[in-house]
Formats: C-alpha cells, sequence, structure tokens
C-alpha cells in the first residue's frame, strides 16, 4: 500500500493542470493570511544588500530599500520565512523521490547563458517590481494594471528569448551521439532509503520549527494568528507543488513558440482565473490589495525578464526547484538573480522618477467598479487563454504544412 503510495504521488511528477489550480488557492489563501502575496525576487534582492552591508557597503540611502524595506532578517520576514519553506518542501520530496543527483553544466556556453540569463531576468523583475510571481501569477488576481504591463512583455521577451537562443553564441560545442539502445540506470536501493529517511527529516524538521513559530511567534497587529509559520507553511507548499508538478513559467511560455506545447501555458491562466476570486473575496471583506505603478519600468522590466528566464533556462520558481535538485546550472541563475536584483537597487535612483514614481498606481476595482473590475480582469484572462490556443493552433498548421511540402519534394 505504501509503496503504491509512494510511486504514484512521491516519485511520477504530478500533473501540472490541478497542480497550478492549487497553487491558485494557495495564493489567495495566502494573501488573505499573511497580507501579502507570494512573491520571491524582492527577498533576493533584500539578501544582495545585506550581502553589500556586510562587506561595508551602506545601503540605508538607497530609495529602492527604502520601498521594499530591508530591516531584520530572512529569519523574521514574511517573504524570508516562505522562501526558506520553498526550499525545503522542493528539497524535502525531491529527497524523497530519489531525484537529487549533482548535474554540472555540461560547457562554458551554459554556465554564461546561466549567469546573463540570471543578471537580466533579476534586474527586469524587480525594474517591474515583480517576476513571474508578484507582476504575473500573483500580480494580475491583485487587479493591478502593472501587472497586465509586465505580463504582455514579458511574452514578446519570451519569443525574442527564443530567437537569441539559438544564435552561434548560444550553440553548445558538445556534439550529441547516435545509440542504439537506452542506456541502464541502476539505483541503489541503500540510497533510496538514505535519501528518502533524509527527507522525512527535512518535513520534521521544518514542521518543528513552523510550529515553534506558532507557538512563540508574534502576532502583527491586526492579525489573530503568527504569520511568519503561516509563511513558512505555505512556502513548504509552494516549494513541493513546484518540484513535484515541475511548474516552470519559462517553460510554459517558451515552449508555446518552440513546439507549440501550451498545456503548462493554459494551466497557468486557469490558475490565475481561480486565484482571481479567492483574491477578490479577500479584497471584497477590507484587505487592500497589492497595487504598482502602471508605467514604463513594468513595461521595460517584463521585457528584460522574458529575455532573461529564455536564455537562463528558467523562472523563479524554476531555478529554485531545480537547484535543489543538484543541478549546478541553476545555482548559478540564482546567483545572477540576486546580481541583478542588487543592480536594480543600486541604481534605481537614477530612473525612479522617470520611469515608475511619477505614475499612478491603478487598481482596476477602483478604475471599473468592484464588479466590473473583476469583470475586466476575468475578460483579459480568457482573451489571453484565447491567444494561447491561437498560437498553438497556428503552430500546428505550420508544421501540418512544412510536412505536406516535404512529402511533394
Amino acid at each position: 500500500m505504501f509503496q503504491i503510495f509512494k510511486q504514484n504521488y512521491l516519485i511520477r511528477f504530478w500533473s501540472p493542470m490541478p497542480a497550478v489550480i492549487a497553487l491558485g488557492v494557495m495564493a489567495a489563501y495566502y494573501f488573505g493570511l499573511t497580507g501579502t502575496y507570494w512573491a520571491v525576487t524582492g527577498e533576493f534582492t533584500r539578501w544582495g544588500g545585506h550581502i553589500l552591508n556586510l562587506v561595508g557597503v551602506d545601503t540605508s540611502t538607497w530609495g529602492y530599500f527604502k520601498i521594499i524595506g530591508l530591516k531584520g532578517t530572512p529569519l523574521d520576514r514574511i517573504d524570508g520565512v516562505m522562501i526558506i519553506g520553498m526550499f525545503a518542501g522542493a528539497l524535502g520530496v525531491s529527497l524523497m523521490a530519489n531525484n537529487i543527483k549533482l548535474r554540472f553544466p555540461q560547457s562554458k556556453i551554459r554556465i554564461l547563458q546561466a549567469l546573463l540569463g540570471g543578471i537580466i531576468a533579476g534586474f527586469g523583475a524587480r525594474l517591474g517590481m515583480g517576476c513571474n510571481l508578484a507582476s504575473f501569477f500573483t500580480g494580475i488576481p491583485q487587479f493591478s494594471l502593472h501587472a497586465w504591463f509586465f505580463t504582455i512583455m514579458s511574452l514578446m521577451g519570451v519569443w525574442v528569448g527564443t530567437k537569441i537562443i539559438v544564435l552561434p553564441i548560444f550553440r553548445s560545442p558538445i556534439k550529441l551521439q547516435k545509440v542504439t539502445s537506452q542506456k541502464e540506470f541502476h539505483q541503489s536501493p541503500i540510497r533510496e532509503k538514505l535519501f528518502f529517511l533524509l527527507g522525512v527529516l527535512v518535513f520534521l524538521g521544518i514542521f518543528i520549527w513552523i510550529g515553534y513559530l506558532m507557538v512563540s511567534g508574534t502576532i502583527p497587529e491586526g492579525k489573530r494568528i503568527p504569520i511568519l509559520g503561516i509563511a513558512m507553511l505555505f512556502g513548504v507548499g509552494f516549494g513541493t507543488i513546484i518540484s513535484r508538478a515541475q511548474i516552470c513559467f519559462t517553460s510554459a511560455f517558451r515552449d508555446l513558440f518552440i513546439t507549440g506545447r501550451g498545456y503548462m501555458a493554459k494551466a497557468v491562466i486557469i490558475g490565475m482565473i481561480v486565484s482571481t476570486i479567492g483574491v477578490f473575496s479577500y479584497v471584497m471583506l477590507g484587505l487592500p490589495p497589492k497595487i504598482m505603478w502602471a508605467a514604463p519600468n513594468a513595461i521595460i522590466g517584463g521585457f528584460l525578464f522574458g529575455v532573461g528566464i529564455v536564455i537562463a533556462g528558467g523562472c523563479e520558481c524554476g531555478w529554485m526547484y531545480r537547484a535543489v535538485e543538484g543541478q549546478v546550472h541553476y545555482w548559478i541563475v540564482g546567483i545572477g538573480n540576486v546580481i541583478g536584483s542588487t543592480l536594480l537597487a543600486a541604481t534605481w535612483d537614477y530612473y525612479a522618477t522617470p520611469l515608475a514614481t511619477s505614475f499612478p498606481r491603478i487598481n482596476l476595482l477602483e478604475v471599473f467598479g468592484d464588479y466590473g473590475g473583476l469583470m475586466v480582469n476575468y475578460a483579459g484572462l480568457l482573451l489571453f487563454l484565447a491567444l494561447i490556443l491561437l498560437i498553438e493552433r497556428n503552430y500546428f498548421k505550420k508544421t501540418k504544412r512544412f510536412e505536406v511540402i516535404k512529402e511533394q519534394r
């Protein structure tokens, strides 16, 4: 009985559609319970700020950190403990599935892609005040117009990125070898049992930590429960799901343009459709949504982010769970993310006013009314879904036409 459960739910990857829908539901509850949205790159920027402070750089006058805050440590910030939970959840299930193996990039080009793409994506994400989460998956359900700007330009950036990665400079010198049979892969039963036990210990340790935070953590004003414990619990859930379902927003939209496969992209849209009504319910109860400037920073940042994640080969969710699986390429992507976001923080004061802060924060619920804004958001998401279906259809039409012409020749 347990072996069947282990094979079906711990070793096999989960179906993306229900997984992304679950993420959408969880993101709405996370907003309702913590008062903030599921986001990661803001915290990565703070990590960069802490590193600079440790080496003697004074960041106290930087305008960006006055906006996102730099007080405390990752252990006493909502985003900080949530991200720790994400890493722990992804690590725990990867260990239990025996899906961890140290893997190095096969060429220097891949290292360059990881670092360069990570820097561009990190810079673009923070310029646009969010990544594939805060300015897309959880940003659009917050009814912030900036998230729509960011999303549209991210798609354009992804398309441009698919053209860039096929340039000669990014072609790996490693040649593919023809084989006549599949290479046998032998699993060590001892290693499998050891990794499973380590995974159990990771979850045991993190849940003890969550219990400690729930019992001894402070309760913020206006809340009834310790928020840090809740944040870490949700982080474990987010990390577990993205790891087992292999959720990556980069592959979702990159594959749409390269192979015509839109299943993951459609799952992402449906997840946002589900999340939107949940967030709307909390807003109606008086919880203010997170609204950012509908400005050029979202447009430029979204485009850079889209290009960056394709060059890097993974978005913020994608690189996190792949990194804990032992893929060194994504360690480099993560380092690039921190570097890029910190560069944005360091240069923000030079262009904040003309690109962002002089523009309004536009809440669709205020512009169109509560239910009008809800309908506008849903209309936009349905149009987005229709666009994905159209891209799919056109791709396979072209492919079929090409095959017919090839047969005629």
